[in-house]
């Protein structure tokens, strides 16, 4: 029992740890970081997550601080009312995650 707590335990400080190494950005320094040209333009960080999902509409986003790499993460909802959530390296456009949300 004492193994099983001990891992429960582990689980829960690993998850928190993530939790607390990703930061939103705000909103300001999201500009800055456009105009420094550090990341994409949010538009065309909407436009590459809307490409994988011709129809949909984007229902929110945000910038992220995830371990030194800017993710901009985007919920999309397309024309049948499914929501996607898609993963995008802020500096390349990349997409890093597009599933489907649950």
């Amino acid at each position: 029992m004492k193994t099983l707590t001990a891992l429960f335990a582990t689980a829960a400080l690993a998850l928190s740890a993530n939790v607390a190494m990703a930061k939103d950005i705000p909103m300001d320094q999201v500009v800055s970081l456009v105009q420094a040209k550090t990341i994409k333009s949010l538009d065309e960080l909407n436009n590459i997550a809307l490409a994988k999902h011709p129809g949909a509409t984007v229902k929110d986003s945000e910038l992220e601080d995830v371990y030194g790499r800017y993710v901009y993460k985007v919920e999309l909802r397309d024309a049948q009312s499914v929501e996607w959530d898609v993963d995008l390296d802020a500096k390349t456009g990349e997409v890093l995650k597009d599933v489907k949300d649950t």
